[in-house]
């Protein structure tokens, strides 16, 4: 082979190289959250807290998550804030029952506690109770919870202006774990919204108290929301059973809150609720479907829960997850999305603070 022979034709390569060579495709720009219409207003829901709660190195990111609330409570006009249950990982002891899994137990409502300080005073907020936080040995299998212990009725003033009612609890005392709250959307909007929060596995006394509440006149031309722990699988479909303690005696799974409070009820609209979760795959963690009541109006029924995303049950809590729901000013359309501000704080990782599958940005629609 001759020197001038190899030198064409690696020119000819080089040629071929540069040439062929595509420019990589240029990442879209990061857009921070907005209202897509400045009439508009918004909801926040925060999925299931327990391994950010429970791990110290992961109450940062959801300080981060509360406060990036607060911050944009003006430009998104957050009205009220939906946290799906599990707030802690075990409400008391695990397995053994010592001293030294109670301690670390009630550790976690502490940090739970002092990060909701964020939202104390600048947010209303509403908590739905899960399995977790329920129990002494394992999850749910009895109605003992630390939950009133940090969250009274009258914690956060701007709550317990919304707040309408409370039911008594399994020890007849009246406490946020069944309660009831009403607020009016900004103008040009100005719906009145009632929200219903239940217990993980809420009894049908309690489901007769949210019927009760729900039909109340006073309500009657109110947009009704559920908020509950436990109530769609990942396919959409209702929850038919649950196999905890509180379930076999007598508490209800998805279908039954369905059948006996949703479905009746004329002025409920949307139920929102956590639970579901698969490490580390994000589809098992959410859901959404929408389904007629009894008087022919479309409910949504959302479910919204990423505590295993993010290394798994034992990962980073959920890698500061939230779902924003902006209500438009044709006081009937609902846009979902999803959003990170734990990977928007960093230009580096600004290119993957949106989820932008079918089933996490969509819109639907509130008769």
């Amino acid at each position: 082979m001759s020197c001038k022979w190899f030198a064409a034709a690696a020119a000819g390569v080089v040629l071929f190289l540069t040439a062929g060579a595509a420019e990589p495709a240029a990442a879209p720009a990061y857009q921070p959250p907005a209202l897509e219409n400045p009439q508009s207003w918004s909801m926040v829901v925060v999925p299931d807290t327990q391994a950010y709660s429970q791990h110290p190195a992961n109450h940062g990111i959801l300080d981060l998550m509360m406060a990036w609330i607060v911050n944009n409570r003006e430009p998104m006009k957050i009205q009220q804030v939906l946290f799906t249950g599990d707030l802690v990982d075990n409400n008391d002891a695990r397995h053994t029952g010592g001293r030294r899994t109670r301690l670390v137990a009630r550790e976690s409502w502490k940090a739970f506690s002092r990060i909701m300080t964020r939202l104390d005073g600048e947010l209303p907020y509403i908590l739905a109770t899960g399995n977790h936080d329920y129990g002494h040995v394992r999850t749910a299998e009895n109605r003992d919870s630390f939950f009133e212990d940090y969250f009274p009725t009258d914690r956060n003033p701007l709550t317990r202006r919304q707040l309408v009612e409370c039911a008594p609890n399994a020890f007849n005392r009246a406490t946020l774990q069944n309660s009831a709250y009403e607020f009016t959307a900004p103008h040009p909007d100005n719906r009145k919204f009632l929200v219903i929060v239940l217990q993980f596995a809420p009894s049908d006394a309690d489901l007769t108290w949210a019927k009760k509440v729900a039909d109340s006149p006073r309500f009657a031309d109110h947009i009704g929301i559920v908020l509950t722990h436990s109530y769609l699988a990942w396919t959409g479909k209702r929850l038919q059973e649950e196999k905890y303690e509180l379930n076999k005696a007598g508490g209800n799974a998805g279908e039954g809150i369905f059948r006996k409070l949703v479905y009746p009820a004329k002025n409920i609209r949307m139920v929102v609720c956590g639970h579901i979760a698969k490490p580390d795959v994000w589809e098992r963690g959410i859901a959404f479907s929408m389904d007629k009541n009894e008087s022919g109006k479309s409910v949504a029924q959302m479910a919204f829960n990423t505590q295993a995303i993010g290394g798994g049950w034992s990962g980073n809590g959920g890698d500061g997850w939230l779902r924003l729901l902006e209500f438009m000013p044709d006081r009937k359309t609902v846009k979902a999305r999803t959003f990170s501000p734990l990977f928007a704080i960093s230009p580096s990782t600004r290119h993957l603070a949106w989820k932008t599958g079918p089933r996490d940005e969509f819109t639907f629609e509130i008769e």
